[in-house]
């Protein structure tokens, strides 16, 4: 293979976590055979057996983000598929190993890591490599509510969004990935969009108290998470905020939130609480609610409003089913070039060829 010439190979980074092995899974299924990217070998080929892959099942020991950075740079996969976590700190060391020519998403759910995956939107694109960041349920299932509500509409003024998942819990450990994710989203505060700029807010804010279309009622509040920042740019909407369901929406938590924001914004304590965080063990339990959601409210300048949802099962296993039709969709080249989130990328029927179900007013 001459320098810097791309391969045919998927990676999926952090194979051996529960995302990372649900969209191997789904990529193997549809006829592609993964590159399995973790930091145990033995973990890696256990992976590979029990998704019937073969022991000639190519796999990459990686421990660090610049030691998966450096292989990528030297074996050239055509799309990486980032599970990891902690993607405000892995994710643009990677994403600039894929170019030029390779392409790469993320799961991001966090407004820091995904407004940092996107300015690299001008290097992608003379690079000719796809970055897609948010590459799971919350953002997509928002974003493609809002693209599908606005299609054929004037600018409206103002979006809300509100990520409603439900997920089934597995034995195991939380893991540093979602540990890592609800650090970032305590330091970073609360956040909105007004006339057109991200402004702080409390964490917490503008709980809602919603009842879903099949009847059950779910609560949610503000936090500052990558499906803001997709309303917004997928609208133009001035006024944008969004709610997520994994956002405490009791009245004493919620005032509590913005004081261990600002404690964990001590880089050694906010270290410390990732490890603790990712060590926490969870039990199998069934999800909460038959679905999860997502939904958005556009209201424009004349008073008229239109309201949407997108129905999905699983939270988790529509994320994986996300990130495995993106990274085929990169794999054949049907995206340009550049940093985009996932309906930006391919259009809001991502959604439903992921699974997802619209309705909408």
């Amino acid at each position: 293979m001459a320098p810097n010439e791309e391969t045919d190979e998927v990676w999926v980074l952090g194979a051996t976590g529960r995302i990372g092995r649900a969209v191997a899974a789904r990529l193997a299924a549809r006829g592609v055979t993964p590159v399995l990217v973790g930091r145990d070998y033995e973990r890696l080929r256990k992976v590979g057996a029990d998704l019937g892959l073969g022991d000639g099942t190519k796999t990459v020991v990686a421990g660090t983000a610049e030691h998966i950075a450096a292989a990528i740079t030297r074996e050239r996969p055509v799309v990486v598929v980032n599970t990891i976590g902690d993607y405000a700190e892995t994710a643009e060391p990677i994403a600039r190993a894929c170019m030029p020519g390779g392409h790469y998403v993320d799961l991001a759910a966090d407004l820091a890591a995904a407004g940092r995956l996107l300015t690299l939107h001008d290097d992608a694109t003379t690079a000719g490599s796809t970055l897609v960041t948010g590459g799971g349920f919350g953002v997509l299932a928002t974003e493609a509510v809002v693209a599908k509500l606005c299609e054929d509409r004037p600018t409206p003024d103002a979006v809300r969004v509100d990520a409603l998942s439900s997920v089934a819990a597995e034995d195991g450990v939380l893991g540093t990935a979602f540990a890592a994710t609800f650090v970032e989203v305590l330091t970073t505060g609360g956040r909105d969009y007004r006339n057109g700029r991200l402004a702080r807010t409390r964490l917490g804010a503008n709980p809602q108290h919603l009842t879903l279309p099949d009847g059950q009622r779910v609560k949610s509040a503000g936090v500052p998470t990558g499906e803001l920042l997709a309303a917004q740019r997928a609208s133009g909407a001035p006024s944008v905020t969004a709610t997520s369901a994994l956002a405490p929406a009791s009245p004493v938590v919620r005032a509590v939130l913005p004081a261990l924001g600002v404690l964990l914004s001590v880089p050694a304590l906010g270290r410390f609480a990732v490890r603790r965080m990712a060590r926490t063990t969870t039990k199998a339990a069934p999800r909460p609610r038959h679905h999860s959601w997502g939904h958005a409210v556009v209201t424009w300048s004349d008073g008229t409003s239109r309201e949407g949802w997108l129905r999905v099962g699983d939270g988790m296993e529509y994320t994986a089913d996300v990130a495995a039709e993106i990274a085929l969709r990169l794999a054949r080249g049907e995206a340009g070039p550049g940093a985009y989130t996932p309906a930006a990328a391919f259009g809001p029927g991502l959604a439903t060829a992921a699974g997802g179900d619209f309705i909408l007013d």
